[in-house]
């Protein structure tokens, strides 16, 4: 399942960095820091996505062992949930996407 997510989300972050058009405008100033692009934030969604799916199999085998409450087991496991809908429903639209841009005429 983790594989998954990072699988969709690296191809979506790969689909992003070969289309990557850049803008640069004297109005907007430039952030103390590295700008995220894209495919940072990809990146870094895909890493949060995986890191909440790992604490909710661990909260998951520490309810099996008796060292966490149902209620903990549980939030984790819907917080993983709703993790998973969330890389699922992006991949979706990455996909829709690409049919749209595969359609268009040149």
């Amino acid at each position: 399942m983790l594989e998954t997510i990072s699988s969709v989300v690296n191809g979506a972050a790969g689909a992003a960095k070969a289309s990557t058009v850049t803008q640069s405008s004297p109005a907007l100033p430039q952030a103390a820091g590295p700008a995220l692009g894209f495919e940072g934030v990809m990146e870094q969604v895909a890493a949060d996505a995986i890191s909440t799916m790992k604490a909710g199999e661990a909260a998951s085998i520490s309810g099996m062992q008796g060292k966490v409450s149902a209620q903990r087991v549980v939030e984790a496991m819907m917080s993983a949930e709703r993790t998973l809908q969330m890389a699922v429903a992006v991949r979706d639209k990455v996909v829709q996407a690409y049919q749209e841009v595969s359609r268009m005429a040149i």
